[in-house]
């Protein structure tokens, strides 16, 4: 039986470092598990009648991620075949606690990952950190990154590469 995992994502590259430690560690204590992954980033649609209407998940996934996430996190999930069972993106769009609680418990989420470093800036989009600090149903870890400033794969597919 596969067990699911959130990551929290503002679908950048670096973001995805976070599923690589994660995968990395599950790796080294030899976990037998497989593993759904959720990708998540929270987004607000406003109150915009027409962006509520006219708003799909397709739409918002084009605005907000770019085409090297999905291929870092394919490669990714190609290093670990035997931990992933499958990778899906996904988008929160609530704001009270009990919604993500309800998320959660609709989606089997047993642990969820995150980094204080990740931080939403985008337009729409909101950080999922205080909703996972509160909920009481998971097991959450903070996963700490060393994000270098001067780094010359920045925003490139090969920043999946460097080691973190």
């Amino acid at each position: 039986m596969a067990k699911t995992i959130l990551i929290a994502t503002d679908y950048s590259l670096e973001s995805l470092n976070i599923l690589k430690k994660v995968l990395r560690e599950k790796d080294a204590s030899e976990d037998q598990n497989q593993y759904n992954i959720l990708l998540v980033s929270g987004y607000d649609f406003g109150d915009s009648i027409r962006d509520l209407l006219f708003n799909t998940k397709t739409t918002v996934f084009n605005k907000i991620r770019p085409v090297e996430f999905c291929d870092g996190y394919e490669i990714i999930r190609n290093k670990y075949p035997h931990l992933v069972n499958k990778i899906v993106c996904d988008i929160f769009t609530g704001s009270f606690q009990r919604t993500f609680n309800q998320y959660v418990e609709a989606h089997n989420i047993e642990e969820a990952y995150y980094s204080p470093s990740i931080k939403s800036k985008a337009k729409g989009k909101f950080d999922l950190v205080p909703y996972i600090k509160k909920c009481k149903a998971l097991q959450s870890g903070e996963i700490t990154l060393e994000i270098r400033e001067r780094l010359p794969e920045r925003g490139r597919l090969a920043e999946i590469f460097v080691e973190v």
